[in-house]
Parts: C-alpha cells; structure tokens; sequence
C-alpha cells in the first residue's frame, strides 16, 4: 500500500526506512512521467571521515574529500520515462535520522550519465566544515535520466528525444519532486526549505531551475555554470578546428603561462603566481610579442600557434539568435594556463589543447573542450555519429542550434518570478576556469541587472570572483562555506558582502592553509601587506 504523505511515520529508523520501499504514483510528479521504484532504502550507519592519498591538486577540490555522515536512510530508485524507449532517471535520496527540516539537491557535471549520490561535499565546501547530512540536510541527486556505458560516446543518448529533455531541466524537476514525496513518507511532512547546489553542468542545472521552475527552490548556488551553452560547445569545437593547424605543446602551453605572469602577476601588488586583476591582464597581453622570428623552437609560437591562441581569447559570433537573444559566446581569459599540467583537471593541456592534436574521433589524448564539443556537434546538433565536427560553423545547423539553445541555455535574464518568492541565488566564477569562460557568467549577470536593475538585483542575487582557480577550484583558496552564507541569506535575512576563501590539508581534520577574500563582482583581492596566505592581507578592489 503507497504510505500517505499524512500518515505518522514510525518513529524508529530501521521501519520508517523499509517503508520508504513503496512505488511513487506519477501524479506526485510535476512533470509526464510513468512513475517511480525504489530499489532499495538501506538504513545505514555513521561514518568518519577519510584522507585522500597523494592527491595532484592543490588545494584539494571538495568532491575529493570523504566526509563524516551520520546515521541515513539511503533511498535509490528510479522514474519511469513516458517513452519505453527513453532511459529512466536514476536518483538517491539519503534521509537522516535527524531531520532539519532542509533538503539540498545536488548538481551534476559534463554530460551527466552517472548517479550523483549527495554523499560528497558539495561544490566549493570547506571540508573543515560538516557534511549538509551531518547538519540534518536531506541530500539527493540524479544521472539526469541516462547513464554512461562503455565505448558509447557520451552525448549519443541525445538522439533520444526525451532524454534530451531530461538532461536539458526536466530530470532535475522530476527527482526534486520525487524527494519531496520520500521527505513526506519519512518525516510526515514536506520540507520547509530546499537548496539546490551544482557546479559546471550542475552550475546550469541551478540556474535552470531558477529560471524554469522558480517557485520550487529557496536558494542556489552555480559554481562555474555552463549557462551559454550552445555557445560553450562552438567554442570547444572551433578551438579543436584551430589547433588542427597550430596545435599548442605542452611545452608551449607554459611559454604562454610564463608570459602572461611575467607581464600580469605583479599588477596586484604580489607576484605569487595568481593572475588577480584579469581585466587589466586581458588589456594588456599580448601573445604576438611571442611570434618565432625564423623557424619554429620551443621558446617561441608560430603564426598558426598565436592564432590558435588569439581564437582561444576571441569570442565566438552567431550571423543568428540563439535563446534569450543571445549571439556570441565569449573568449577566455588569463592566468593559469599551465595549472595542474600533470593533474587530471585544470589549464590549457586538460581542457584547450590535450596532449596531441585533436582526431575524429577524439581519443584520450584530445582536449575536454574538443571530447565535449565535437560530440555534442554531432549528436545535438547534426543527429549524426558520422558527421565530421571539422566541417562546422557557427551558421551550420542554424534551426537546430535555436531548438538546442532553447532546451540547454540558462541565459534568461528575467528571474523576477524567483525573486519575488523570496528565491537567493549566488553564482561563483573562477577566472583561470578553461573548461568553460568566467566572462559567460559575468554577462548573464550583467543581463540580469540591465533587466531587472541593480538595486532589484542586489537583494536577491550575489556573484564572486575568484582568480587564480581554475574549474574545480585548484591553483587558489578556493572554499567557502556556501550552504551557510545561502541559507543564513534565506532564512535570516543576512545578505552576504565579501567573503573568504580558504585552501586545506588532504586529510582530516582538514586544516586551513590559506586564505583569500572572495570578492563581489567587479571587484578582486589586491595585496596591502602582511603574510601573503593570509585573507586580512588583501582588500577588495576595482579593477
């Protein structure tokens, strides 16, 4: 029998638990679906926190950390697709026994296709700090409604169109009001409010629910979102274009690194290898002084080697509108070019311009930007596994890119309905991120205020620089205990200024290294004096 959402739960754990294994009547979904399983919801046990062995990032990204959890029911299942054709959508809802009241939803990242837990600590956290299960927080995520298999490329469940839609917003409505019934099952009640967290892709996801369903969360936080999306793929698809005449080594992606901080790194009164006024970095480099005189050598770039790096810089324009009006994706800035050359994340060699040129297919040695982009040229937009990504233009598959755009772009600069429910929502850009531009974030957030205002914008929306970090946050201080400055700003009406930012040790207790101001937009943190790791040594200034 389905358990009513007005029942009294059983008080002890272990059979409030077992009872979560009832089926979920479609009807309790907002969107189409057949329903949804539980597979299994396991009572499980408290758990310390663990070190991370050796790890090559500095500091230590926070979906590293293994975390302290506390006694949990760890619910799996998932929805049933209205086409028998489309994948379901698998998710986890991790319950605890003593419940806040909260509930935060989890992003996901790349193009999905693997079960996000809500067991890892959320984008940007400081690991010093509690897990949001620990601090009474109902946790939950999806695969967005497909999931990764072996030799199958990544966007080809694109060719399905209600998984395309799934992936686009629709999987992450769907599991929210999935969570939502299983909160009510165990606790006897909805919860009072929800949080939505994501980083990268789950960056858009957060963005997407503003904008698409914004009576159905109180707070969000994207890190690093893919908002221009179709944008964002043209890019990664043109710089591979690029670097199949003028591929960039290695070697010479820290030539480039070299240069920019030789000419960039002091302008914040501390050379300390962190590119911190980015605006007056992009005005004044100029990767031409690197020209070759003769004959290619290592220290210097030839002319398809500067061109591949001036369209890195360039943005990309569209003869067309995409969602929102929207016609260019924007270049990429400075700094951090060689970050984490040996690391699986970070600069150039990782995301721009891999290890060997680019190929059709793309293999383990292309780029992030050139893996992303061709595929989702040829399964998004061409709806071909043959077609050859080398042969695209912005013009090409005009209509398409417009349905596409449409689906996957968080470019909607009118959040009026969110805010005017009392929805928060923090964005956080990291300036030596290549896996997608920080200044795509700086123009939706400049977007937003031109049609809503400053003053309107200000009492509901944040967004914070970072320099120096790249995707993930490594190459800086880079946490920050963001479900306590968003939550505080919903329930307490604490509207959050300046921040700090901290880097860790790999293992627990986790101490702090170092510290840095994390900046309100357009300001950044400028060196006054004092010991250089230490936050109170900066203030934030304008550019």
């Amino acid at each position: 029998l389905l358990l009513s959402a007005c029942a009294t739960p059983p008080r002890d754990p272990v059979t409030a638990c077992a009872a979560l294994t009832a089926p979920i009547d479609a009807a309790a979904i907002g969107l189409p679906t057949r329903g949804a399983s539980v597979a299994s919801a396991t009572l499980t046990a408290a758990s310390p926190a663990g070190a991370i062995a050796s790890p090559p990032f500095t500091p230590l990204p926070p979906e590293l950390i293994v975390p302290a959890l506390p006694e949990h029911c760890r619910v799996i299942g998932a929805i049933a697709p209205v086409d028998p054709q489309a994948p379901p959508i698998r998710f986890q809802v991790n319950l605890p026994s003593d419940w806040n009241g909260r509930s935060l939803q989890y992003g996901g990242g790349g193009f999905n296709g693997v079960l996000i837990t809500g067991l890892n600590m959320p984008p940007a956290a400081r690991p010093d700090k509690p897990h949001p299960l620990v601090r009474g927080y109902v946790t939950y995520g999806t695969d967005s409604g497909h999931q990764n298999a072996p030799n199958v490329p990544l966007q080809a469940f694109a060719l399905n169109d209600e998984a395309l839609v799934n992936f686009s917003h629709a999987a992450y409505k769907k599991v929210r009001d999935v969570a939502v019934e299983l909160m009510k099952r165990r606790y006897g009640k909805a919860p009072e409010k929800l949080y939505f967290f994501g980083s990268s892709e789950g960056g858009r996801e957060g963005l997407t629910m503003a904008q698409r369903y914004p009576n159905d969360f109180d707070g969000i936080f994207s890190r690093v979102p893919v908002i221009n999306w179709v944008g964002l793929q043209a890019a990664g698809t043109r710089m591979g274009i690029a670097l199949t005449q003028g591929w960039i080594s290695p070697q010479k992606v820290r030539l480039v690194h070299d240069a920019v901080l030789a000419a960039c790194d002091d302008r914040d009164g501390l050379k300390d290898g962190i590119v911190s006024d980015h605006e007056g970095c992009k005005r004044i480099f100029d990767v031409s002084r690197l020209r070759c005189p003769a004959a290619s050598n290592p220290m210097c770039l030839t002319e398809a080697e500067i061109r591949s790096v001036q369209t890195l810089h360039s943005s990309v324009n569209f003869s067309f509108e995409l969602a929102n009006g929207v016609r260019s994706y924007p270049g990429f800035g400075t700094g951090g070019e060689a970050w984490a050359g040996t690391g699986p994340v970070g600069g150039w060699v990782s995301w721009q311009t891999g290890t060997a040129p680019p190929t059709v297919p793309a293999t383990n040695a292309s780029s992030r930007a050139w893996l992303y982009g061709s595929g989702a040229i040829q399964y998004f937009l061409a709806r071909d596994p043959n077609y050859d990504p080398r042969q695209y233009t912005p013009d090409s598959f005009r209509e398409r890119a417009q349905v596409i755009s449409g689906l996957m772009d968080s470019t909607n600069p009118d959040l009026s309905a969110f805010a005017g429910r009392g929805g928060r929502l923090v964005v956080a850009e990291q300036m030596a991120d290549y896996a997608q531009s920080p200044y795509a974030g700086i123009q939706y957030y400049q977007s937003v205020v031109d049609k809503m205002s400053q003053s309107a914008v200000d009492r509901f929306m944040r967004l914070y620089i970072t320099p120096g970090a790249d995707h993930v946050g490594t190459g800086a201080p880079s946490a920050v205990d963001m479900l306590e400055v968003v939550s505080d700003w919903v329930e307490k009406g604490r509207m959050p200024g300046d921040l700090v930012q901290s880097a860790h040790q790999p293992a627990p207790p986790f101490a702090a290294t170092a510290s840095r101001p994390m900046c309100r937009y357009p300001m950044f943190p400028r060196y006054r004096s004092g010991d250089a790791n230490t936050a109170a040594s900066f203030e934030c200034s304008m550019p």
